[in-house]
């Protein structure tokens, strides 16, 4: 990864490192593995993946008893559910542009693995520990209030990240005099008890987004929240016509 690519990065993060390789490690995606030349030593972003999680529900679950004190256990467990879910985090680091800077094999990167809300979800994560290992505690805290937490919490308490992304795509279509997109299931995989679905939405006839879930309902969700971010990549958000 160039210098001025990590300090653009470093520049949306709000984290200048101490040790720039844990930030070139978070953005190495495991596809890029077997491509590496010889003189690259930068290991997959796994492992910081499973410490950034830890860290973010530590982070999560501090504020939240901060800033709502009277909730209980119950109420403090769902909140938190719905702030750390891979919809949430995919959506944070959308905004952070974080998906133009990862490091994907050829194949993730021919099938639009920058847009992947799993991909991005996973990255956020490790991009958290990145910040706890290079300045601690305090730098992730600051990270994840900033970049995830602070603006969910500005809403009103009982419905912190309840958010139905089918309905903000449909709006998104509506006001720029698109038909609703149609969801179709286009495979189950697994035994009755631990199924797979896998879903596409389609915008205008054209399939836009796959999104996969242990339900029907959530994996219409995550093909709706990789609409938007495509939507979003491509400027209709931002006011192009369809």
């Amino acid at each position: 990864m160039a210098a001025s690519g990590i300090a653009e990065l470093e520049s949306v993060l709000g984290h200048r490192f101490r040790d720039p390789r844990w930030l070139v490690q978070a953005l190495m995606h495991s596809s890029r593995i077997p491509e590496r030349t010889p003189d690259d030593p930068s290991q997959s972003n796994e492992k910081l993946e499973f410490l950034g999680d830890a860290v973010l529900e530590l982070l999560v679950s501090e504020e939240l008893v901060r800033a709502f004190p009277d909730w209980s256990e119950g109420q403090l467990s769902k909140s938190r559910a719905r702030l750390v879910n891979a919809t949430a985090l995919s959506l944070a680091a959308h905004r952070l542009g974080i998906g133009h800077h990862l490091r994907l094999g050829r194949g993730e990167e021919k099938t639009g693995g920058r847009l992947k809300p799993a991909l991005l979800a996973d990255a956020y994560e490790a991009v958290i520990a990145a910040i706890y290992l290079d300045g601690g505690l305090g730098a992730a805290r600051e990270f994840v209030l900033r970049s995830l937490v602070e603006g969910e919490l500005i809403v009103e308490a009982e419905r912190v990240g309840r958010t139905d992304h089918k309905s903000a795509l449909q709006e998104l279509l509506q006001s720029r005099g698109v038909a609703p997109g149609r969801y179709y299931i286009i495979e189950e995989s697994g035994p009755d008890h631990e199924k797979t679905f896998r879903v596409e939405v389609r915008i205008s006839g054209e399939i836009t987004a796959i999104g996969l879930g242990k339900t029907k309902k959530e994996a219409e969700q995550s093909a709706a929240v990789a609409a938007l971010i495509q939507l979003e990549a491509e400027g209709l958000s931002g006011g192009n016509d369809v």
